[in-house]
């Protein structure tokens, strides 16, 4: 049966709460109301107040008090609200959170999920459109994934929380609503692998979350002229799957990036120097990235404009074979 990306992540944690009696759902508004997404929907009503917890609107307090459940031997999941409202929290998440096990000369580990709803596209005001993973890529001792489809959220929400090490889970919250079909019985692939999402032998496209599907649009549009482009969508931002992306760069001798967050500095630059630095004679043509723009996320009737977008990727396409 086709299910939408929320209604799977849902499965995923209820299914997580009824096989693991220490793990724990804490957030604003994830209890009675569901969360603001209905990610959480029903749990609370399932397992009580006291396993799906409504906190006080605090990230801080949201994520210290995560670590101090991991410590004592739970699996606390975490919802932030929006992408904009983990702010106040990366004390928390960088200087305890991400260092604790390094710390602690791996003799505590603290399984923490950070589920945040984050990116563009909905129409949302101010600080609720952000796309923060290359902060969270960049620290030492943080998991950083990512689901583009039904199947991938039901499958890295149960990855993310049997893991040991804490994982940001990034929710494209432009798809939550996109349909897809979910076994839930498949074995999945790991964490830290990227996945093929159609192939190519032409040029190679990288992307993740919310522009996987629009990168298989591109492919598409790309088929008509002749151009046969790999799609591969990440999974995982940190660790980055190198040798899923170098094979196939290998092959295909091309390479564009893209993502919705700003260009400097962000995950499109970090793969292209890992490409370069292992390809560089065999690429025809340097990396090419397709992002966001340099400027703070723009009011909703500028946003399409912002964003990248299928004509962008075509572009960026395009000028690969001009070299």
């Amino acid at each position: 049966m086709s299910t939408a990306i929320a209604r799977a992540l849902n499965d995923g944690l209820r299914s997580l709460l009824a096989d693991h009696d220490r793990v724990m759902l804490i957030g604003e508004d994830v209890g009675r109301l569901g969360g603001v997404f209905r990610v959480t929907d029903g749990l609370q009503q399932e397992f009580g107040e006291l396993r799906v917890v409504d906190s006080p609107l605090g990230e801080a307090g949201i994520v210290g008090s995560a670590i101090g459940l991991a410590m004592a031997g739970y699996r606390p999941v975490c919802e932030i609200q929006f992408d904009g409202f983990v702010f106040p929290a990366m004390n928390q998440i960088i200087t305890q959170l991400a260092k604790y096990r390094h710390r602690s000369e791996g003799t505590v580990s603290l399984p923490v999920v950070i589920r945040i709803p984050f990116g563009g596209g909905i129409g949302a005001i101010e600080h609720h459109s952000e796309s923060p993973e290359a902060y969270f890529a960049h620290t030492a001792g943080l998991r950083v994934v990512c689901p583009s489809s039904a199947q991938e959220a039901f499958d890295l929400i149960r990855l993310a929380v049997q893991s040991e090490d804490p994982v940001v889970f990034l929710e494209p919250k432009h798809n939550y609503w996109l349909k897809g079909e979910v076994d839930r019985d498949a074995t999945p692939l790991p964490l830290g692998t990227a996945r093929v999402v159609r192939a190519g032998h032409d040029l190679t496209l990288v992307t993740y979350g919310a522009l996987v599907p629009t990168a298989v649009k591109v492919a598409e549009e790309a088929a008509l002229d002749g151009r046969s482009v790999e799609v591969i969508d990440l999974r995982s931002l940190s660790p980055i799957d190198d040798a899923t992306i170098l094979a196939s760069v290998e092959r295909t001798g091309r390479l564009v990036v893209a993502h919705e967050a700003s260009q400097t500095a962000g995950l499109g630059a970090e793969i292209i120097a890992r490409v370069q630095d292992a390809l560089f004679y065999s690429m025809a043509a340097p990396g090419i990235r397709v992002t966001g723009y340099d400027t703070p996320y723009p009011a909703s009737r500028l946003e399409r404009d912002w964003l990248p977008g299928v004509d962008r990727m075509l572009d960026a396409i395009d000028r690969s074979f001009t070299y």
